[in-house]
């Protein structure tokens, strides 16, 4: 695999001070530069940008993966498996309600894989995975 450059994205969010406690100390990405309206955090080795947006309203929308209503869009990152073990028990013991309880897609095929799907505080979803064989991530 070529070299992994740092994606940035920027996601709206309604609260900062809640979307500051959510990446920061629920997930753990530490926060960089600041100000009133937007913080940046080291997303994972990525630059993920909050911006508020004050009366911001999220439109669900799923679409059926492996027999899970997967919440359309979300964002995340694919983790090693001992990693994505332990953020999820941390989710768990901070009682994180999950869209889609931490589970194995697609087990025995290719592409076998750990995943969970969690909202922020501001409704935006993400996705956090691990791949049995991380030589699978891009197989068909």
């Amino acid at each position: 695999m070529s070299k992994i450059n740092p994606f940035h994205l920027a996601m709206p969010v309604h609260d900062l001070e809640k979307a500051r406690k959510f990446y920061g100390k629920v997930l753990g990405c530490k926060e960089g530069r600041s100000d009133e309206h937007w913080i940046d955090f080291n997303f994972f080795g990525h630059q993920f940008v909050t911006h508020l947006k004050e009366g911001m309203k999220v439109e669900l929308h799923t679409n059926q993966v492996d027999g899970h209503g997967v919440p359309v869009p979300h964002f995340g990152v694919v983790l090693e498996m001992e990693d994505w073990k332990a953020l999820a028990e941390r989710l768990k013991a901070q009682e994180i309600q999950f869209a889609i309880e931490p589970y194995i897609r697609f087990k025995g095929e290719v592409g076998e894989q750990a995943t969970m799907f969690f909202y922020d505080p501001s409704g935006n979803s993400l996705e956090f995975k691990a791949f049995k064989n991380k030589d699978q991530l891009f197989a068909k």
